[in-house]
């Protein structure tokens, strides 16, 4: 075990599209690296503890340590919340290990939210607004407790997000087609966003999305590139859209004390400073309950954060 706060430690950001990673010891990054999705409703818990054993084996490859010596796995994951879903990641995860006699110290696996919002506020209070392929909004209030809203995966919910944007536009261009909505200009442009899609014969849209040649999110540039040349359609879409993303925040904000919350917006949408992006800021700016900040840390950096915690009161 290192000295206090010179711990090893891995903190893996697995998100719902991608997966980031990093290896550090105390201050220093001893590798770093990406991957596809560990997600586990888009790959399963096998699937997606699999890839994470990978993730951590690639890092010490590429810093030349043994898994023996990482003091902590800290892995915040895309749609894990319950303490039962994050005990059968930890426990499967470790099993993988010692199958294959991979020594793995402490393992802490949490959702990517949580560690989100601890990176966000450098461990203070405060509600994180992630806007992504799903879209959740977390807030910590005081020194442990966090709350949330949103999040419910694009079945049931995640209004505002990359998906649900996706979604509405086909649901758009649909209608249209029928004669029951206005016409789009998103119509025309759905056969250079897919091949397979002939809107001659617009049964080819559902077929496209069966076959799983495409997912809704992977069509909201499409939708933004649409409502920045005019269409009137498209660009109800992302208003709405940066709507229904406020109300994640109001729903939050009877939880804090505080006369004014900080919020922190996060996720590749806004990061890209696209159009969402920007009615998203004007919307929270707009809001005198809330005050608009950029995030101090990024969400391996809450990871780091955790995992130094557990590793202190271990040492105490």
């Amino acid at each position: 075990m290192q000295k206090k706060y010179d711990y090893t430690i891995v903190g893996i950001d697995g998100g719902g599209t991608r997966t980031r990673a990093i290896l550090k010891r105390g201050d220093q990054i001893l590798s770093t690296t990406t991957a596809g999705t560990t997600r586990i409703g888009s790959v399963g818990v096998g699937e997606s503890c699999e890839r994470l054993l990978s993730i951590i084996l690639d890092l010490c490859d590429q810093a030349d340590i043994e898994t023996n010596e990482v003091d902590a796995v800290v892995v915040g994951l895309a749609g894990v919340w319950l303490e039962e879903e994050k005990q059968r990641s930890t426990h499967l995860l470790k099993t993988l290990a010692r199958t294959q006699n991979i020594v793995l110290n402490d393992v802490i696996i949490t959702s990517d939210a949580e560690i989100a919002v601890e990176g966000a506020f450098d461990g203070s209070s405060g509600i994180v607004l992630i806007v992504g392929t799903g879209s959740i909004a977390i807030g910590k209030v005081g020194k442990d407790k966090l709350v949330r809203c949103g999040g419910w995966g694009i079945e049931l919910d995640d209004e505002g997000s990359g998906a649900w944007i996706g979604r509405e536009a086909l649901t758009a261009v649909v209608r249209a087609l029928d004669g029951r909505g206005r016409p789009t200009i998103l119509t025309d442009m759905l056969a250079d966003f897919n091949p397979l899609i002939d809107i001659k014969n617009p049964r080819t849209i559902v077929k496209a999305y069966a076959e799983r040649t495409f997912e809704y999110q992977m069509l909201t540039p499409t939708v933004m590139r649409c409502a920045e040349l005019g269409d009137e359609i498209c660009l109800e879409i992302i208003e709405r859209s940066a709507r229904h993303l406020v109300e994640l925040l109001i729903a939050l904000y009877p939880y804090f004390k505080s006369k004014t919350v900080p919020v922190a917006p996060i996720g590749g949408i806004v990061e890209s400073k696209s159009l969402l992006g920007r009615k998203l800021i004007a919307e929270i700016e707009k809001d005198k309950r809330f005050a608009l900040m950029k995030p101090k840390g990024t969400p391996i950096d809450g990871a780091f954060l955790i995992g130094q915690r557990v590793l202190t009161n271990l040492d105490e």
